[in-house]
């Protein structure tokens, strides 16, 4: 564990998307968009192959310990010494998914060490990853194993300017959802979120919307009877202890803006559920938190973009969102600020 303010761990995600790119692109921005000091887990050749396609200058300077970031990270992209990759934007390859689970696994045990206030985690390719060994759904279930958590213990949250979902349920087809939710996940998830909201961002007393499973709430039972049966009971017991929570409500209505005034977080019942508002109003400033870690981690919410990767047209407000609100978190979790 270093002794006060450490850098944030940044992983490479796959070397043939929009990754490298859009990390070079936020150390460029880093005094604008006021970035804590970060450095990259390898890659140092690719990521200034990876800036030059998008006409960025990028000083790089090997380091061998987090802490060397601090001294450098002013004026060089920090980038630790070892592992690197040619830089093949849109052509993924074993080689490439290699390079990236290398990456995240060095960035996730310095972390976990206290070497790094935080993780960001790049964006993946599972498939490929999947070829090489990694054996988990996603980054999510990853981190948490490497911290030390049960993957269950680990609550995905999307966040974004204008709103902050958390899926119940996260990587199982729709038809299995309604036997997946339960008034015990609600419990556990609802608590969890409230704490992390409390702890890392800073909200004395979060308020957590819950929506319905079912078209208008189940409409009295018409439509299904999973709010009055399961999430309904589960949403009074939590109430009961203390944390500020209402629903079950119509998923519908739930994110209009005068509805999104009345929550700071909206716990939903699936994937999409979640995902879909949180893209359409944040897209480019979308971050994926994972809440319940010993560690924080977050990562850009979205994915690889193979087909524009190399071309400058991805955007890197959410890298630059992933790495703002990590140092944030960092900053009233270990009191950095």
């Amino acid at each position: 564990m270093m002794a006060g303010p450490a850098p944030l761990a940044v992983s490479l995600g796959d070397p043939a998307g929009v990754g490298p790119e859009l990390i070079a692109e936020a150390w460029a921005r880093r005094e604008g968009a006021g970035l804590q000091p970060f450095f990259v887990a390898g890659g140092a050749g690719l990521l200034a192959a990876a800036a030059q396609s998008r006409g960025i200058a990028l000083p790089v300077v090997p380091i061998f310990h987090p802490a060397e970031a601090l001294d450098c990270f002013d004026r060089a992209l920090p980038v630790l010494a070892g592992a690197d990759g040619d830089y093949t934007p849109g052509v993924p390859d074993r080689d490439g998914a290699r390079l990236a689970l290398a990456s995240l696994s060095e960035a996730a045990r310095l972390t976990v060490e206290g070497g790094a206030d935080a993780i960001v985690t790049g964006p993946i390719h599972k498939a490929r990853l999947a070829e090489v060994g990694f054996a988990h759904p996603g980054q999510t279930e990853f981190v948490a194993e490497a911290s030390g958590m049960h993957a269950g213990d680990a609550v995905m949250m999307l966040a974004g300017p204008h709103l902050r979902t958390v899926p119940l349920t996260v990587h199982i087809a729709l038809a299995q959802v309604p036997a997946a939710v339960s008034a015990a996940l609600v419990e556990r998830k609802g608590r969890i979120v409230a704490m992390a909201l409390m702890r890392d961002f800073g909200i004395a007393a979060p308020r957590i919307a819950v929506a319905a499973l079912n078209p208008h709430a189940g409409e009295e039972g018409r439509m299904g009877d999973e709010e009055s049966r399961l999430i309904a009971p589960a949403i009074e017991r939590l109430r009961a202890e203390g944390i500020v929570i209402d629903g079950p409500f119509a998923a519908d209505g739930l994110f209009a803006p005068r509805a999104r005034e009345t929550f700071d977080v909206a716990l939903c019942m699936y994937h999409d559920q979640a995902l879909i508002p949180l893209k359409a109003l944040d897209f480019d400033e979308g971050v994926n938190v994972t809440l319940g870690l010993p560690i924080i981690r977050t990562s850009p919410d979205h994915g690889t973009a193979f087909g524009i990767a190399g071309t400058g047209k991805a955007d890197a407000g959410a890298m630059i969102a992933a790495i703002r609100m990590a140092g944030e978190c960092a900053e009233r979790r270990y009191g950095n600020a």
